[in-house]
């Protein structure tokens, strides 16, 4: 409470706090400045970004590194 009271001072008004992860629900029982809980925002954004950038295809064939001679 006292972290996020100190940025809405430093922000200079209300800012909506949202807690994220799986701890989320035990976290907000203990406190009144949890607006929302979303267990998964992470994981969904991370899912969200997956999707915008495929994988690239990568060859079957395998590639030989050169051998370096030492001397």
């Amino acid at each position: 409470e006292g972290l996020v009271a100190r940025i809405q001072s430093e922000y200079g008004g209300r800012l909506k706090v949202v807690a994220t992860g799986g701890l989320a629900p035990l976290l907000a029982e203990g406190t009144t400045v949890i607006e929302t809980i979303d267990p998964d925002l992470t994981l969904d954004g991370l899912r969200l970004l997956a999707a915008r950038n495929p994988a690239p295809v990568l060859s079957r064939e395998r590639t030989r590194l050169p051998d370096h001679e030492h001397d």
